[in-house]
Order: structure tokens, then C-alpha cells, then sequence
């Protein structure tokens, strides 16, 4: 099988730091307004369907590890060069690149706009953009265990913004998540599709597995972190359901920054900008992850310094973001990114692993001798 390539031993993390970056890489712009495209699909069943998206997150991540269990240290893009061979390895190494690097122009792009719509309208987008991507270039160039101290760190500052989800509550209606089940199947398992855009990251675990210390501990931190993540939607859409009335929540784009307007203290009237401004923390494993995640997929095809590939990276990034400009055009970039992403992390893992265990049992018949096998 395919050799992983040399690892710097001062870059491996332990396992149990699997949870932070699994979380963080889940969390991002899509919480702040994920309500209204589910709900569309699958009215007061919608937490169904958020609860059906993260289990399945859950069976798809048991067959990466299997997948990466077969081939020890090595990521995504040696094991795609391994099965499909050099060219169309390379080839899909590629296209995976471009999947990162969309994923990374999407998270960015959707929370200048954010910015925009809540509290400054008229700042330039080449300021934002030009301000986020110093902090990621800053961050990346220190490394993996900078970018993973970066998700701990956010996860742990960001947990005080969940109980503020109490106070909406004050005002909201059980009923309306009632009756269960009234949508049929076909309804709910459109909105768990929907969940798509929101839910990803956890693919990230493809690429970063190598640096792993201990690998035989993986399961439990990644799943934990999987299931931290699918709670905190779940209970973000109920809430919203039944503080929302239908055609409240049919029209309201940032649902959950609109829950936050609603809060309000002494010495603090105006809670949302906190929460748009704090949010800022919680994207920013994101963009780096992501980041991170091309460069090692840019690294098998061309001889790159990380430091030149950051810029480049950046600068192409800055652009699209200078050409993307309407809410129009995000969205729909959104929804051509999330119908793509689908296939990339829930249905791509799978095939992997089947062609993963075809790939070790002709490889293991080969190295049988011929008398033994007689």
C-alpha cells in the first residue's frame, strides 16, 4: 500500500482533542440561521430531521475510521492515491482541495454578510475580508496544535451563549411542535438533506487523523463531540419552533441572532451585536481547519512552502469575495456547496471504505504464497 509521508512528531495531538475539533469544525455560520431552510421541508417535525442528520453523521464517521484504521498514518489524499492510483488519486485530490477551499470561501463569505445585515452595513467587504484573513494566516502559520488549541479555546469561551437560549423560552409555545410525525417520511428525511451545509466539518477528521498520537482512542472523543453538536441543533430548533409562529420563522433568515435580539441586561441593551461580534471566535476553526486541509491535500500534488501557499491561498479567497457580492449569489452558492458537500461527506466515505477492503484483501491474497494458497 501507498507510504503516508513523514510526520513532524512536534504536530501530533492527542485524541481526546478530537471532540474540540470535531465541535468546532461543525459549529459555525450555519447555527445562526439554519431554522428556516429545515423548517421549509419539514415544519414542526424539523428536529427530527436535524436529530436523523447528525445520525447519521455518527454512521458515516464509523466508516472513515474504518477507512483510516486499514491504512494506519495515512490521510484522505494517500488513500485515494493508493486505490485509484496516481493520476486519478491526484485528480480527486484536486477536486478535494476545491471542496475545502469553497467550504472555507462559504464560511467566510456568509459571516462578512452576517456583519453587513447586523451591524455594519456600510463597513467595506474587502475590510472584513482583508481583517480575517490576516487573523487565519496568523493562526495557520503556527501550526496544527495552534489551530487546535484555537477550536479548544473557542468551544470553551463560547458555552455561556447556550444558556442564554433560556430566555426566548420565557415566551415560547410547546404546542407548536405538536403534532409529532404529521409530515411524512419523504418531507423529513428532505430536511435532514438540508442539514447538509450546516452539519459538515467532521469530515476534517480525514486529514488530520495521522496526527493523531494515540489513534486507538479516536471513537470516543469524535463521537462525543458529534453528539455535543447534534444536541446543541437539536435543541436550537426546538426552541425556535416554539417560540417562532410558522410564517414568523418561514421569513426570519438569521433565526437564532434574531432569538438573541430579544435578550437584553441592564448594561447591555442590544445582545445580538455581542453574539454576531462573539461569533466571530466560534468560525474562525472553521476557516483554519478547512485552510489546513488544502494545504495538506496542495502538498501531495505540488512542492509548496506553507507560508507561500497561505498567501496565494488568501488572495484568491479576497477576490471571490470582492465578485460575491448580493445575498442572492451566497445563497446560492449555499445551496449548489450543500448539495455537493452531501455527496463529498455522506455518501463518498462509504464507497471509500468498501473499495478500502476490496484494495487489503487483493493486496493481503498477493503476498500468500503460492504453495500456502495450494
Amino acid at each position: 500500500m501507498n507510504n503516508p509521508i513523514q510526520l513532524n512528531p512536534k504536530e501530533m495531538i492527542n485524541a481526546y482533542l478530537l471532540f474540540f475539533v470535531v465541535h468546532g469544525a461543525q459549529i459555525g455560520v450555519g447555527i445562526q440561521g439554519f431554522q428556516r431552510i429545515i423548517y421549509q421541508d419539514a415544519r414542526q417535525d424539523a428536529w427530527i430531521s436535524v436529530l436523523i442528520a447528525g445520525i447519521a453523521t455518527h454512521i458515516v464517521t464509523f466508516c472513515m475510521i474504518k477507512t483510516l484504521e486499514i491504512y494506519g498514518s495515512n490521510d484522505l489524499y494517500g488513500i485515494q492515491q493508493d486505490i485509484f492510483g496516481k493520476w486519478i488519486g491526484n485528480f480527486l485530490n484536486a477536486l478535494y482541495v476545491t471542496y475545502c477551499t469553497v467550504a472555507f470561501f462559504s464560511v467566510l463569505r456568509n459571516y462578512i454578510e452576517v456583519i453587513h445585515a447586523w451591524i455594519f452595513p456600510s463597513i467595506g467587504t474587502w475590510f472584513l475580508s482583508a481583517t480575517l484573513l490576516i487573523i487565519i494566516i496568523y493562526a495557520f502559520t503556527g501550526g496544527l496544535r495552534v489551530i487546535v488549541g484555537v477550536s479548544f479555546f473557542s468551544i470553551i469561551l463560547s458555552l455561556w451563549i447556550l444558556p442564554m437560549l433560556a430566555f426566548p423560552m420565557k415566551y415560547a409555545s410547546a404546542e407548536s411542535l405538536f403534532p409529532i410525525f404529521e409530515n411524512d417520511i419523504r418531507s423529513i428525511l428532505k430536511g435532514a438533506h438540508s442539514m447538509t451545509f450546516t452539519i459538515i466539518g467532521f469530515e476534517i477528521l480525514n486529514v488530520i487523523y495521522p496526527f493523531v498520537k494515540d489513534k486507538k482512542n479516536i471513537r470516543k472523543p469524535v463521537h462525543l463531540g458529534l453528539l455535543f453538536t447534534t444536541l446543541i441543533y437539536v435543541v436550537v430548533m426546538m426552541v425556535s419552533i416554539a417560540y417562532y409562529s410558522e410564517g414568523k420563522l418561514l421569513k426570519t433568515i438569521w433565526a437564532t441572532l434574531t432569538l438573541f435580539s430579544f435578550i437584553s441586561f441592564p448594561f447591555i441593551e442590544r445582545f445580538e451585536f455581542i453574539a454576531v461580534c462573539f461569533w466571530m471566535l466560534i468560525i474562525i476553526p472553521n476557516l483554519c481547519l478547512y485552510l489546513w486541509a488544502a494545504y495538506r491535500g496542495v502538498i501531495r500534488l505540488v512542492k509548496i512552502r506553507a507560508t507561500t501557499f497561505v498567501w496565494i491561498f488568501s488572495i484568491i479567497v479576497f477576490i471571490f469575495t470582492m465578485i460575491i457580492q448580493t445575498r442572492t449569489e451566497i445563497n446560492t452558492i449555499n445551496t449548489v456547496f450543500g448539495n455537493i458537500a452531501f455527496y463529498v461527506i455522506f455518501i463518498y466515505p462509504i464507497l471509500l471504505w468498501i473499495l478500502a477492503i476490496l484494495k487489503k484483501k487483493k493486496f493481503s491474497s498477493k503476498k500468500v504464497p503460492k504453495n500456502e494458497q495450494a
